[in-house]
């Protein structure tokens, strides 16, 4: 029953839209769509280079020494 009523509603506002108003029609649905396919084209390619990124971390020389960080550097 809702539904009925929101359209109800709805069809008088679309009967008092005005025809002079611009729009963004086909030309801004085109753009968009442009514009969200080259960001999946991007992210595909930024996940593609950060897989190939070998990234380990040098150890810190206090715990590959197990000696305190002050006497490690000092050697």
């Amino acid at each position: 029953m809702s539904a009925h009523l929101a359209l109800t509603q709805l069809v008088p506002l679309a009967a008092e839209l005005d025809k002079n108003k611009v729009t963004p029609g086909v030309l801004g649905f085109v753009v968009f769509a442009v514009m969200a396919v080259a960001v999946w084209m991007l992210m595909k390619s930024m996940n593609r280079h950060m897989g190939k990124v070998a990234f380990e971390e040098a150890p810190d020389a206090s715990t590959a020494t197990g000696k305190p960080a002050e006497t490690a550097t000092r050697e």
